[in-house]
């Protein structure tokens, strides 16, 4: 038993928006600017050598109001340090040539910014993985890690792979290194081999909208709004998808289930471990008024559509309807503040000599996931000697 993958990577990136990100927002010379920009080039490689579609149809940051050029600029300069391709600051007029339907006053475009299904990359992914002699393993809740002290009579499991994987079922497979990426539970999966419970995953989900087929003319490329410093990820995004359909959002409220996709879905385990968490009253308080607005904005279209039409004033409500959701795995450490970067984590003890558990691997990770690849397999080189 060389190599054996647990999961299937379709739950956070089977249900995101698809972008391909440019690189534009984060900050020059962070890692996550660096695994972004080169991210993207993979990605967008790594399409065509597979012969997955994607489309590069650009994006405009748009101010629809005069004190937001200022941050706007400052994106752009930003942008330029991250060596974006192919950025410059539009005005109105550029604006209705890109997007007739749009209205503002200047707009950051990024024409580098595409589109794709991240469930065919998955799976393409997957496919890779398979063809190097590996197998992939669903429906497998891992519930104990542990090292072998001895091999069972007639095996060498315990000698060549000293760690034990047990699932839910009893059923169990021997490693000799083991890599966790486990996403929405990622601290779970960490605690079963005796790590620490800090960073916490809280999750949220994040609902969108979506123009009806008839109004889809209205969305040529991705419209993104001048981003709340504090917030970056959030606001009204107008996102045309490979499918020819067009969602709007997301907003961002709690998830009572990890996987929960629906407003109704619910998991006793899940929700109590995240409203008991310190770091989550914490955040909430710092950002009481934002939290209800994005609560309201979800059981109210009309406020969410009053952001929409800011910038597509035609926007009308017999326009939208309720769409699709994903969750967010928000890594949060005990004061409330939200982890924006990668956490690696081995443990104690025997263990964490063949184990590395990638806690958080921020937005956007799935445009720099190749990149992001690049680093995991450097870590593990170096942890493990190998």
């Amino acid at each position: 038993m060389n190599k054996k993958a647990l999961c299937a990577s379709l739950h956070q990136s089977g249900h995101n928006s698809g972008v391909i990100h440019s690189g534009i927002y984060y900050t020059p010379g962070s890692l996550k600017a660096r695994l972004c920009v080169r991210g993207a080039a993979l990605i967008y490689e790594y399409c065509d050598q597979k012969g997955i579609p994607y489309k590069q149809c650009g994006k405009l940051i748009v101010a629809v109001k005069q004190p937001e050029i200022p941050r706007l600029q400052a994106l752009y300069e930003r942008g330029l340090q991250n060596n974006v391709p192919g950025l410059r600051l539009i005005g109105a007029k550029d604006i209705k040539e890109k997007e007739p339907y749009c209205r503002g006053v200047m707009a950051l475009e990024s024409p580098y910014t595409g589109i794709v299904n991240y469930k065919q990359v998955a799976q393409s992914y997957k496919d890779d993985f398979c063809d190097a002699g590996g197998s992939v393993l669903t429906d497998f809740e891992v519930t104990d890690i542990k090292m072998v002290n001895e091999s069972p009579a007639g095996s060498v499991q315990g000698i060549e792979y000293p760690v034990a994987i047990k699932n839910n079922k009893g059923e169990e497979v021997h490693c000799k290194y083991v890599l966790t990426c486990a996403g929405l539970f990622s601290d779970r999966v960490s605690q079963v081999s005796g790590c620490s419970a800090e960073p916490r995953i809280v999750p949220f989900r994040g609902d969108y909208l979506v123009l009806k087929p008839e109004k889809c003319y209205l969305v040529k490329g991705n419209i993104y709004p001048v981003p709340n410093p504090r917030f970056p990820f959030l606001g009204v995004h107008f996102t045309p998808r490979m499918d020819g359909s067009v969602w709007l959002g997301p907003n961002a409220i709690l998830a009572f289930k990890r996987e929960g996709y629906r407003l109704c879905d619910f998991n006793a385990r899940d929700f109590k471990e995240a409203v008991t968490y310190s770091g989550l009253h914490k955040l909430v308080l710092k950002n009481l008024s934002y939290g209800m607005g994005e609560m309201y904005r979800a059981f109210f279209l009309n406020a969410q559509l009053k952001e929409l039409q800011k910038f597509i004033p035609e926007l009308s409500f017999n326009d939208i309807a309720r769409g699709p959701s994903g969750v967010r795995a928000q890594a949060l450490d005990r004061d409330g503040n939200l982890v924006d970067d990668f956490v690696f984590d081995g443990g104690s003890g025997d263990l964490a000599n063949c184990i590395l558990h990638v806690r958080n691997a921020p937005s956007p990770a799935a445009t720099s996931s190749l990149a992001i690849s690049e680093m995991i397999a450097s870590e593990v080189e170096e942890r493990f000697g190998l």
